[in-house]
């Protein structure tokens, strides 16, 4: 009964959102990983913590980087920047003439002498104290939530409809933001329908906004969008502010590290605050939120629960985590405290023995750093395929 105190709601709605990759902050994450890539490409233990910043013709990065390799920073970084579709002066930034700003150190000696120098990588200690979050959903069928697949999915779709010609006017920057109307039956979020769909895309000048609204509605929604969660009652919003011609770094700065919802699950389970992109695997923010979601996904997939929320943390220096947590929202064939018993038969949650487990020294990171780290179907990315579990 919904006036019973603390009842939750019947149906609710909840909302995810996306950007595609010449967004001038995830322009900056993959710039950030593409610096990591290069530094692992030639030193697998590379130390890296790269942050990135861009504005109207102009990239910088900036942190602590201690590698044997010798990459070539700015190539990376021009590289990237081509790779997002930036090749232009008339898109508002031009990979071949933007200014490109280095400013690295290495890593302070007091944090390696207190992590790794002289200890085996099994007893690494964590990079840094901090807690991250793993969330797993048998809402859909890469055990994400609902909201989080949609929205990446009309990003991805405007990113190749760009790139393939299908539509031409599009420009490297688009948002997207779709509102799924849920049933809650016993803590499992069922989807019932969308409700409402925004879409911001950057378009070339020579397009009007009944046309920009034509092409959306046709090309990017009716050909991603699941049929039976759409009705004719669907709310759009596209390009809602009009024009949108000024986009990427000249639009708006951007910064590593501020789209760390976008890169999860669109506001599901929980965040830690840690950014992943520019930080190498000896860095918990990242190793260990890949380990938490390959542990939910591992719980959800062994049909041990519905959904899934798992938190781990750690100190600086010290390998052991400090706790872990396990919540299944009711939703658990088990309790949570033998979930939380298999999780501590299953995985060794030692930074060094992640970086092993899911082969995290490789230079695989600029692709995580557009649509999403997590429900990927990239062979790379191990943490995405469940371990079989013993219990």
């Amino acid at each position: 009964d919904m006036s019973t105190p603390g009842a939750p709601l019947e149906t609710f709605f909840f909302t995810s959102e996306s950007v595609t990759e010449g967004h001038p902050d995830k322009l900056c994450d993959q710039v950030s990983d593409a610096v990591l890539d290069a530094c692992l490409a030639q030193d697998p233990t590379s130390k890296v913590a790269c942050e990135t910043s861009t504005k109207t013709g102009m990239v910088m990065i900036f942190g602590e980087i201690t590698t044997k390799g010798h990459p070539d920073y700015p190539k990376a970084i021009r590289e990237a920047v081509k790779d997002i579709g930036f090749d232009d002066g008339d898109k508002g930034f031009d990979y071949k003439s933007c200014n490109v700003m280095v400013c690295v150190e290495e890593q302070s000696p007091d944090i390696a002498g207190g992590v790794h120098v002289g200890r085996s990588d099994e007893d690494m200690g964590a990079g840094d104290q901090g807690h991250m979050f793993g969330y797993a959903s048998n809402e859909t069928e890469t055990l994400m939530p609902l909201t989080h697949v949609l929205a990446t999915k009309l990003a991805q779709k405007l990113s190749e409809s760009r790139r393939d010609g299908t539509c031409s006017w599009l420009r490297p920057d688009c948002k997207t933001q779709v509102t799924v109307e849920y049933k809650d039956v016993k803590g499992k979020p069922i989807p019932q329908r969308i409700h409402t769909i925004v879409i911001s895309a950057q378009h070339s000048p020579d397009v009007d906004n009944d046309f920009i609204r034509k092409e959306l509605k046709e090309k990017i929604i009716d050909t991603t969008m699941p049929k039976d969660l759409m009705d004719d009652k669907v709310i759009y919003h596209l390009n809602p502010s009009g024009r949108f011609v000024i986009g990427g770094p000249h639009g708006d700065a951007g910064t590593t590290g501020r789209k760390i919802i976008i890169d999860t699950y669109g506001g599901w389970g929980a965040h830690g605050g840690g950014a992943f992109s520019g930080k190498d695997p000896s860095k918990v923010d990242r190793s260990a939120a890949y380990a938490a979601r390959w542990i939910a996904k591992s719980l959800v997939a062994a049909k041990l629960a519905d959904r899934c929320l798992v938190q781990v943390s750690y100190a600086i220096g010290v390998a052991e985590p400090m706790s872990l947590f396990v919540n299944s929202y009711g939703t658990g064939v088990k309790s949570d405290q033998e979930l939380m018993d298999i999780v501590s038969k299953n995985f060794d949650l030692r930074p060094g023995v992640i970086m092993k487990d899911l082969d995290l020294r490789r230079p695989i990171y600029r692709k995580t750093a557009a649509f999403g780290h997590f429900g990927r179907e990239d062979p790379d990315f191990l943490w995405e395929v469940p371990k079989k579990l013993e219990f």
